[in-house]
C-alpha cells in the first residue's frame, strides 16, 4: 500500500538550508516516489517578520511505495536519520481534489473513517508569481482562521522559494475540518477561508493545486512536546 509521510524537525540554518538546497533524489531512495523539502512558515504571521519564515524548521512531504521504505530510510539514511530526530506522522490518501505535478491521480485508499475520526489535511501548490499580492490579500486572512480554530491542534505551512507552498493541518474530525472550509463556525468572519476560494475559482493564484486528505495510520515523536493522535 502506498503511504505517505510529514515530517516536522527543527535543525540548524545552516542544515535547513542544505536541506532545501539539495533534497534528497527520490532515485536514489529505495521505496520513495516523491519528495517535497520546505521551510516552515506561520500561518497568519506578518509577511516581513522573523515569525513568517522559520529558518530552523524543516517540513518534508514523502510519498512512498510501502511502509517498510519509511523505516529503512528512517534508520540508514543521513537525511531521514535527521528527519527520525523530530515528530512524524504517516497517512493513508483517502481523497484528492485538483492536480499538482507529480502528484497527479493518485490512487485513493478504502479506509474507513466517519466524520467524527480525526483528519489530516495538506495543500500542495505551485505559485503563479504574477499573482501574489492577490494571494496574500486573500490568503492571510484565511490563514488566520485556520491557526485559530480550536478544532485543529495543529495548523502549519511551509515554501520552497520560488514557487511551491504547501498547508498541513491536523483536525479532531472530519465535520470540524468541514466546518471551518464551508464557513459555518461561530467566529468572527468565518467565510474567510470560503471568500479565499471563491476568489481562486473566478482566477487562480496557482499554476498548479492539489488538496489531499488523508487518515492518520501512526504517530512518531512529539512536537512542541505535544501528541495530536490517539492512535
Amino acid at each position: 500500500m502506498k503511504t505517505y509521510t510529514v515530517h516536522l524537525v527543527k535543525t540548524s540554518k545552516f542544515t535547513a538550508f542544505k536541506s532545501l538546497w539539495s533534497p534528497p533524489n527520490p532515485i536514489d531512495i529505495r521505496g520513495m516516489l516523491n519528495i517535497e523539502c520546505m521551510r516552515g512558515m506561520t500561518l497568519g504571521a506578518p509577511l516581513f517578520s522573523f515569525q513568517r519564515i522559520l529558518l530552523q524548521q524543516l517540513v518534508v512531504f514523502i510519498a512512498w511505495e510501502n511502509s517498510e521504505a519509511i523505516d529503512d530510510f528512517l534508520e540508514n539514511h543521513s537525511f531521514g536519520k535527521l528527519l527520525s530526530e523530530g515528530w512524524y506522522v504517516r497517512l493513508a490518501l483517502v481523497r484528492q481534489w485538483g492536480s499538482c505535478y507529480p502528484y497527479q491521480n493518485l490512487d485513493t485508499e478504502q479506509q474507513s473513517y466517519s466524520s467524527q475520526d480525526p483528519i489530516v489535511a495538506l495543500t500542495l501548490a505551485r505559485m503563479s508569481l504574477f499573482q501574489l499580492p492577490r494571494f496574500l490579500h486573500w490568503g492571510r486572512p484565511a490563514e488566520k482562521l485556520v491557526r485559530d480554530d480550536q478544532t485543529a491542534p495543529l495548523a502549519i505551512a511551509a515554501i520552497r522559494l520560488p514557487k511551491t507552498i504547501a498547508t498541513f493541518s491536523v483536525w479532531k474530525s472530519l465535520d470540524d475540518m468541514l466546518n471551518m472550509v464551508h464557513g459555518k463556525n461561530a467566529v468572527d468572519a468565518p467565510k474567510r477561508h470560503a471568500d479565499a476560494m471563491k476568489e481562486r475559482r473566478r482566477k487562480n493564484f496557482y499554476d498548479e493545486f492539489t488538496t489531499l486528505r488523508f487518515v492518520p495510520i501512526s504517530e512518531h515523536g512529539t512536537w512542541n512536546g505535544k501528541h495530536f493522535f490517539s492512535i
